[in-house]
């Protein structure tokens, strides 16, 4: 049986597969930054701590600073990994974790180590089971195949120097997209997609922010430049737990009512229904753990939602996403955002 390629509106999976495929932990998001700038052919700035802005007027705006009356979006451009901290003298990189990695995955995965020269291919090793009745532990560290720190030195690594999980993308059963950094790729890339395509009523601040994975520090910079009338996060579900049994892949985009740092406001969680229902957007309701950027402004009396795909092995080295989920939750946004 032949099946047949899926067609979005909106989606161009080679882009979004290549953003996902830019290194870019937590502290380190320029080369991110830089990717995403040139897909925006508009004026952008970059605040003092790294976060990337557009300010798009709404079709009921009457210029000048965007202030009450304006919509934030944020989306983060950071994803795990780590931190080299050490250059060992056998040549092995000591590394930290950089936001919430799954240790238990970590044994025998291929990596790539960013440095001033380049990029540079390592793997995090795994004991054999032929030594683990010797006693054979394992040892959480990067091996470039160095023999020597000076050996390392002189390939251009140095201590701080980050390293991410080497990407890899597969297409699964026509519409599914695995691959590290779909968290919050997918997000970034739908904020792209927004800023280019909708036609807003009211004034837009389109955030790519960074250091989310580590306490959502480049939202909280933002609290100290906008006081929107609504704050949104477009960032990660994890679906197929316990209590999300009924989120899944395919159904449609999700809003994120209640996580363990905010509750969505219930108002615009309806108008936002109201809205999928008028223009036959599947959409699906659900709770979650973790945090998102626009919790930040709920101290600042600013309502807030948070809206995402369905997300399965978040953190892991082979999320997955619906394609057609994620085409459908552009479709949400820029349906929104002409009516809000």
């Amino acid at each position: 049986m032949r099946i047949e390629k899926v067609e979005y509106e909106f989606v161009r999976v080679d882009e979004l597969v290549e953003l996902c495929s830019v290194p870019g932990v937590s502290g380190r998001e320029e080369l991110v930054r830089e990717k995403i700038s040139s897909t925006i052919p508009m004026v952008c700035k970059v605040d003092k701590v790294g976060n990337l802005v557009y300010e798009k007027d709404g079709k009921s705006s009457v210029g000048g600073d965007k202030g009450d009356n304006s919509v934030l979006l944020m989306a983060h451009m950071d994803e795990i990994g780590f931190y080299v901290t050490d250059i060992r003298e056998d040549g092995k990189l000591t590394i930290r974790n950089v936001g919430g990695i799954i240790e238990e995955t970590l044994p025998g995965t291929f990596v790539e180590v960013i440095s001033q020269n380049g990029i540079i291919n390592g793997v995090i090793g795994a004991i054999p089971p032929h030594l683990k009745s010797d006693g054979e532990v394992f040892d959480k560290c990067v091996d470039i195949g160095a023999k020597s720190r000076i050996e390392v030195y002189d390939m251009g690594i140095r201590e701080l120097d980050y390293v991410v999980f080497k990407k890899n993308s597969a297409i699964l059963n026509v519409d599914n997209l695995a691959m590290r950094s779909l968290d919050d790729r997918f997000g970034c890339y739908t904020l792209s997609q927004v800023a280019n395509h909708v036609e807003n009523r009211s004034d837009c601040i389109f955030a790519w922010t960074v250091q989310e994975e580590v306490g959502l520090r480049g939202a909280k910079a933002l609290t100290k430049s906008y006081c929107p009338r609504l704050a949104v996060a477009v960032d990660s579900f994890a679906c197929c737990s316990k209590q999300n049994k009924h989120v899944e892949l395919g159904k449609g985009p999700v809003i994120r009512v209640l996580d363990n740092s905010s509750i969505s406001d219930m108002s615009v969680v309806r108008q936002i229904v109201d809205v999928a229902h008028q223009r036959n957007i599947p959409v699906q309701i659900g709770a979650t753990g973790g945090g998102n950027d626009a919790s930040v402004f709920l101290e600042l009396g600013v309502p807030m939602v948070a809206l995402s795909v369905p997300v399965r092995y978040l953190h892991s080295q082979v999320e997955m996403i619906s394609l057609s989920d994620l085409d459908n939750l552009i479709k949400l946004l820029n349906a929104f955002l002409e009516v809000f």
